[in-house]
């Protein structure tokens, strides 16, 4: 009997294999994304480390003393004595180099190794965590049952941080120090990994069949139009959509995200997993919440909290050239900005929709100069001049809006009415560059890409005029098809050259690459004898050494011929071209050579570029600064310490 009652109990105890694969899977499940977490952890700290170690190591080793700059000018790379103290700044400019200068081309896709490092890394955490021990108790290898369903809870976990790394207003900027345009990359790559994870789950479920009843379920019905949901956002994130149908990538993306975030929290509710989901929301809310206030804050004038300034604070456009629109908006009340930030504008009256916004960059600099002096000298630089439009970039709100289709194209069918609209400000947004600590500043724009550079350019004059810069050379160089766009900021850049102190020099190089200066019918009596000496634009990378210059160039413009070029800008393109630190030039600028010059010029100091325009600029930029201008060698040798800061209109 006692032998019958114990082998009773030894029966009941026995747990079968199938129960025993789910109390494992379900552990794992629960577990795994745990884990993942701790590492996307880990990577986030290390990289908010590197920035922290390339802070510090510039501020402490980039500029040498004074006796040691001038004992190195006139030396060269290979007889310059190698200083040990020299190494920890020359892995700072290693890691630089190889991260963010050398780049990976797919096409029309452009990413520098950090981005794609970045990008395959989380792609193999992903899919390690999904596949790694999925062998079954019975030995059987890669057990759907195992990965299929810890593939669903993986996607739910990464959901957070898609919404996250999307968002303006974000805590991985925080803590990292990387702008929200930056992270917006990983935002794209990472929801077109977890695409594939979707798929690779919803796979597995659909292989081995469906039955009608299973479509019935509330839950698998909000799988299917979540996966189906993302799947269409991935098509039309893709660039080429992006680039020729933006409006209605706004629109869709939109609504495709709510249809996301509602059936992955009513799919994962069934199995208890919407607690990963719901952060989304939360964080989604943060980031709207501080866009109203900032919104009520800056324009609280429209909103009735200022009865009768409202009126005041619209914008007013002009159309410069077919390609170009300003638009100049009244400064709103403890608005602040840095050069090179960005504004996003609401535009009820332009835009399809009320609530639309649209992000330029601020061409105009927020100058601490007062108006008197901001007048004073508009009006010695052209004493006939309307100075409106130069102290608008000192100290009002500036935009530089190179028009496509859609938004832009209604803004310039208004501009060419010269009519004004009521725009909401929501920003500023990007990153800042503190340029008071180089040597040498190079700024390089192509186009619009102007706005971008120009408050950098002005920023370091005001920054020396007031000792807070100890900036000594500034090198300008603007890439315009047409020469009429020069007239966009020639006012501006002759005042600003008009207030520079002799303590620094600055350069304007201008490369017209697209219509002939010598052809050009609003710019007679400038640029090439004749036209079979205009090299040709789409072959050509023109060395500046050897390329016909505009320097100071003898007729003047006639006054009918002026107006053509400028409406309302009262400064001829002659005057401007005669100014002592402008040129002007016919093709491409060789930005390996103009870098790798002002690079030496720089030894024993501490150099900047800032770069913003077409993916081809920036490419030419990364890689004259590459080996051997910022290797490591080079730095131990006392060469310059460069800074690069690349702002693409090309983007993944």
């Amino acid at each position: 009997m006692a032998s019958s009652s114990d082998s009773t109990i030894m029966t009941s105890k026995v747990v079968s294999p199938a129960s025993e694969d789910k109390a494992i899977r379900i552990e794992r499940a629960n577990d795994y994304p745990h884990e993942v977490w701790f590492f996307l952890a880990c990577l986030i700290a290390l990289v908010a480390v590197f920035r922290l170690l390339s802070f510090v190591c510039s501020k402490m080793f980039t500029r040498n003393s004074l006796s040691s700059q001038d004992s190195e000018k006139g030396a060269s790379h290979s007889k310059a004595v190698v200083n040990i103290r020299n190494l920890p700044l020359a892995l700072i400019n290693l890691y630089r180099v190889i991260a963010f200068r050398f780049t990976l081309d797919f096409g029309s896709y452009s990413l520098n190794l950090a981005e794609v490092v970045l990008t395959m890394m989380y792609m193999a955490a992903l899919f390690t965590w999904t596949f790694i021990n999925t062998t079954n108790v019975s030995g059987g290898k890669f057990d759907v049952s195992y990965w299929s369903n810890r593939a669903g809870v993986l996607i739910a976990s990464q959901i957070p941080l898609i919404t996250a790394l999307g968002t303006k207003n974000n805590i991985i900027s925080f803590i990292t120090g990387v702008s929200y345009e930056n992270l917006n990359f990983l935002h794209r790559m990472a929801a077109r990994v977890v695409f594939v994870l979707v798929w690779a789950h919803a796979g597995a479920k659909i292989a081995p069949g469906l039955e009608a009843t299973d479509l019935k379920e509330a839950w698998l019905r909000c799988g299917i139009l979540a996966a189906a949901s993302l799947s269409s956002l991935c098509i039309i994130s893709l660039r080429p959509v992006r680039a020729r149908a933006y409006e209605f990538f706004f629109y869709t993306h939109l609504v495709l995200v709510l249809l996301v975030l509602v059936g992955a929290y009513r799919h994962t509710e069934n199995f208890s997993y919407q607690t990963y989901i719901w952060p989304s929301f939360i964080f989604w809310g943060i980031d709207r919440i501080i866009r109203v206030i900032r919104l009520v804050a800056f324009n609280h004038t429209y909103f009735g909290l200022d009865s009768g300034a409202g009126k005041a604070l619209d914008a007013t456009t002009e159309l410069l050239t077919p390609k170009c629109v300003r638009l100049t908006l009244k400064r709103p009340p403890h608005f602040k900005w840095s050069p090179g930030q960005v504004a996003y504008l609401i535009t009820p009256g332009v835009s399809s929709l009320p609530f639309e916004s649209h992000p330029f960059t601020i061409a105009s600099y927020d100058s601490q100069m007062s108006l008197k002096e901001i007048t004073s000298s508009a009006a010695s630089t052209d004493s006939d001049s309307n100075t409106t439009p130069t102290v608008s970039y000192w100290k009002e709100l500036v935009f530089l809006i190179n028009v496509q289709e859609g938004f832009t194209k209604r803004l310039a069918d208004i501009a060419a009415r010269k009519g004004s609209v009521k725009v909401y400000l929501d920003g500023p947004y990007g990153a800042t560059h503190n340029l008071n600590t180089y040597d040498t500043n190079v700024f390089i724009a192509g186009g619009t890409g102007v706005s971008h550079t120009l408050p950098l350019l002005l920023d370091t004059i005001e920054g020396v005029r007031n000792g807070k810069s100890i900036c000594k050379r500034v090198t300008f160089i603007w890439c315009i098809r047409d020469p009429r766009n020069i007239t966009w900021i020639s006012s501006v850049l002759a005042q600003a050259l008009s207030i520079t102190p002799d303590s620094l020099k600055v350069a304007v190089r201008i490369f017209v690459t697209g219509s002939s200066i010598s052809n050009s019918p609003d710019v007679p009596g400038l640029g090439y004898e004749s036209p079979e000496a205009t090299p040709s634009i789409s072959s050509v990378e023109v060395d500046s050494s050897h390329t016909p210059v505009f320097e100071k160039a003898q007729e003047t413009l006639p006054i009918e011929n002026q107006d053509k070029v400028l409406v309302d800008n009262p400064m001829s393109l002659s005057a401007f071209v005669n100014l002592p630190s402008v040129t002007m030039r016919q093709g491409r600028p060789s930005l390996t050579n103009s870098l790798k010059e002002e690079a030496e010029e720089t030894r024993g100091g501490s150099m900047c570029v800032a770069v913003c325009g077409s993916r081809s600029i920036a490419s030419a930029v990364r890689k004259g600064l590459q080996f051997p201008v910022s290797g490591p060698l080079t730095i131990l040798r006392g060469g310059a310490n460069v800074s690069l800061h690349v702002e693409s209109f090309g983007y993944a």
